[in-house]
């Protein structure tokens, strides 16, 4: 069993940056594939970013791609999303997902998720 738990939320003006975290618990972070996913209101789940088992290969949704940079530390069982440039329409809460289907887009290929963190950004 995976255990998530995201932080690193909050508000932020447009341009501005957050980092979030998810750290995981389990004997075996290497072997799963992480992801971020984020929901706004009134709107499905969304893929933002995926990372390999070993982080050497990473996929971005292209809304996303060039402001934001998923990464992970497998010593520490911890995945991070650094977002850079935010825009109003990056609000939504942002959920840690893992799972073993690597560079998945698919909320469903995903077994494990967090709470999710807020993340808001102010016109």
């Amino acid at each position: 069993q995976v255990q998530l738990v995201e932080s690193g939320g909050g508000l932020v003006q447009a341009g501005g940056s957050l980092r979030l975290s998810c750290a995981a618990s389990g004997r075996f972070f290497s072997s799963i594939v992480m992801g971020w996913f984020r929901q706004a209101p009134g709107k499905e789940r969304e893929f933002v970013a995926a990372i390999s088992r070993s982080g050497g290969s990473t996929d971005y949704s292209d809304s996303v791609k060039g402001r934001f940079t998923i990464s992970r530390d497998n010593a520490k069982n911890t995945v991070y999303l650094q977002m850079n440039s935010l825009k109003p329409e990056d609000t939504a809460v942002y959920y840690c997902a893992a799972g073993y289907i690597s560079g998945s887009a698919r909320p469903n290929d995903y077994a494990y998720w967090g709470q999710g963190t807020q993340v808001t950004v102010s016109s």
